[in-house]
């Protein structure tokens, strides 16, 4: 039996050597999809790692409204806030939430800010928050970070994403930029940033991502990038926003993604019980 088992195999090389076809590779042993998943988390842990540092200032958060680094009865608003934002994208499987108002000054940034930190103190969700409103940036100086370069010229495609961006703790990040930046729609629906989009998700798989967008009604920025985002969350300052811009925003992000709600901030007067004692 070797002999003709021999003999097959020289004549299959000698046919091979004829004919100019390779000889067959020997099949490789099949991986497992548990040895492939250990190896995914392997590399987003270490991405997630390689990222620099940062410790915000607690009294300087403090001193620009940004109150969930830890929990306590300030934060309890945003928490709420997260449960039901966290409750709504996993139930539609979103991940990509934008954050805007209808004009400037109503707290868009510490809203986002607040909702990143405050997704950010569930150990078990990575979170990463984009600074988008590239005409008046704002969050490198809320929270004194000196990236090595601003997101605006990631979306150039000039460098990296890690450049622009910090990490706190082990599961959040947050990409900035240094001073405002020209021609901001044409970066945000510039032909790189969708390939951005798909390697940042793939390579820190990131549960909730958060973009801090522009106002609305000041420019087209974020029309321009809103059909890239799963949901978007519209922020509206009591007092001050009228409801006919409320209406028009809402009309208008309905077209491009799904609202996922309304915020008023800064108001003022509340009910005596608001917050349940606390």
């Amino acid at each position: 039996m070797e002999k003709i088992q021999a003999a097959i195999a020289k004549a299959r090389a000698t046919r091979d050597a004829q004919t100019g076809l390779p000889t067959p590779l020997a099949t490789p042993a099949a991986v497992l999809p548990e040895e492939l998943a250990a190896t995914a988390a392997q590399d987003i842990a270490a991405a997630w790692a390689a990222l620099p540092g940062f410790t915000p200032d607690p009294l300087r958060l403090r001193e620009h409204h940004v109150v969930t680094l830890s929990v306590g009865s300030e934060s309890a608003p945003f928490d709420g806030m997260r449960t039901r934002a966290l409750q709504q994208m996993r139930a539609n499987g979103w991940r990509k939430l934008a954050i805007t108002s209808p004009g400037p000054g109503c707290g868009k940034s510490t809203v986002a800010l607040n909702l990143a930190f405050s997704l950010a103190r569930q150990p078990d969700l990575r979170v990463i928050l984009l600074e988008l409103d590239l005409r008046r940036p704002t969050l490198a100086r809320t929270l004194g970070l000196h990236p090595d370069a601003s997101l605006a010229e990631v979306l150039k495609g000039n460098v990296a994403l890690e450049a622009a961006m910090r990490r706190h703790g082990n599961n959040l990040a947050i990409a900035v930029n240094l001073a405002p930046a020209r021609a901001a729609a044409e970066l945000l629906s510039g032909p790189v940033v969708p390939s951005i989009l798909d390697a940042m998700m793939a390579r820190y798989a990131p549960d909730v991502v958060i973009f801090d967008m522009p106002p609305m009604l000041a420019t087209d920025d974020t029309i321009a990038f809103l059909p890239r985002v799963d949901c978007a969350l519209l922020v509206a300052a009591a007092e001050t926003t009228a409801v006919k811009e409320i209406d028009n925003c809402e009309r208008e992000i309905a077209a491009q993604t799904n609202v996922m709600g309304i915020v008023l901030n800064k108001c003022r007067y509340m009910e005596a019980d608001y917050g349940y004692g606390y």
